[in-house]
């Protein structure tokens, strides 16, 4: 099996080093599992893609910024390749790579997206704001009333994704919306969405999400999905 574990990054020359060093190599290699590393970056000033680069990463540069421009062309260019299956996850050091072959194994068990879900995991002393987590939790309800398929945490930045997932997937967000498009998308298209609980770290470097901005984008992509029925721009 071949995966492509996608990084979207801006500016994380203080969080790559360790993301990238905590991917587990040897786990993976041990059960047949062959990857590359793709970071999709969004216009970083700082040294990210030399960082990318001396890694050996593969490294793709928006047009401009936003994270659902990112994973749009990271999705492209998994398709355009010979993987099986995708991983992405928040390149700032939230998230813990150690944790990929969890989200493997969910797939590997019949699911066609796997989420994986801070709010049901152990999470950090400070990690999230009392006012992100409120929102989270209000955002994931929302949806889930909309849409009927079972999530614990729609804003999540580590996902798993089969290769039919991703060919099925109809998406056009540009920004942090996009998580919440992705299920919104795979809800409406029948796949089957499932979560396991992750662990969730104090971000390394400064944080690019705005609570209320974002949260607002978040609910406007989740009612235009559900009412429309359709990808609106």
């Amino acid at each position: 099996m071949k995966v492509l574990v996608l990084l979207p990054t801006l500016d994380e020359e203080e969080a790559l080093p360790q993301v990238l060093a905590s991917i587990p190599n040897g786990e993976l290699t041990a059960k047949g599992i062959t990857f590359d590393v793709l970071v999709v970056d969004g216009g970083s000033e700082d040294d990210t893609l030399e960082i990318a680069k001396q890694a050996g990463c593969r490294i793709l540069c928006q047009e401009s910024k936003g994270k659902g421009l990112g994973l749009r062309l990271g999705f492209d260019a998994f398709l355009s390749g010979e993987y099986d299956r995708l991983v992405m996850l928040d390149a700032d050091a939230t998230y813990d790579p150690a944790e990929i072959p969890r989200l493997l194994r969910a797939l590997d068990k019949g699911a066609d997206i796997v989420i994986g879900s801070r709010l049901r995991g152990k999470m950090e002393p400070d990690a999230m704001s009392h006012l992100n987590y409120l929102g989270n939790n209000i955002l994931t309800w929302i949806a889930v009333c909309l849409y009927g398929a079972e999530v614990s945490d729609i804003c999540s930045g580590f996902w798993g994704f089969t290769r039919n997932a991703i060919a099925t997937l109809d998406l056009n967000s540009i920004s942090f919306e996009i998580e919440a498009e992705m299920y919104a998308s795979a809800a409406i298209s029948g796949l089957k969405v499932t979560h396991v609980p992750v662990s969730y770290r104090n971000r390394v470097g400064e944080p690019k999400l705005g609570s209320l901005h974002d949260g607002t984008r978040i609910l406007r992509k989740l009612l235009t999905r559900r009412f429309l029925q359709r990808v609106v721009k």
